[in-house]
């Protein structure tokens, strides 16, 4: 089953085989199911053609994938030419929701520190 060119898992079950399309989590692929009236558990090469009609007819009512992703892009860089906090925040790669920096955020910041005791072997025993 293919849904905006993208294959839905056949093994899983379609609540879980619908989050594959960036834009869709859980809450959403469940009001899809339920207003294309279809159950949760099946699985996407158990289901029928009207109901995979009906699942896609559900589907594109919302902005998903590439254009979700091109709204998002263009949210970001208009907070940046305008100089915002949040948008100087994302130029300079820190958290911009207020997170602390000091102790946290080391993927955000690129910053990786090596724990004491990496690298050593383990005391050989006699």
């Amino acid at each position: 089953m293919r849904i905006l060119g993208i294959t839905i898992p056949e093994e899983k079950r379609i609540e879980i085989g619908l989050t594959v399309l960036y834009g869709i989590g859980r809450p959403r692929a469940h009001t899809i199911l339920d207003s294309a009236k279809v159950a949760y558990g099946l699985k996407p090469k158990e289901i029928s053609v009207d109901q995979e009609n009906a699942i896609r007819k559900e589907v594109e009512k919302f902005k998903l994938e590439g254009d979700l992703k091109r709204e998002v892009a263009g949210n970001i860089k208009r907070l940046k030419d305008i100089k915002s906090y949040r948008g100087m925040r994302h130029q300079r790669g820190l958290p911009s929701r207020g997170q602390r920096t000091k102790t946290n955020s080391r993927t955000r910041r690129g910053n990786v520190r090596k724990t004491a005791g990496t690298g050593r072997k383990a005391a050989e025993k006699k």
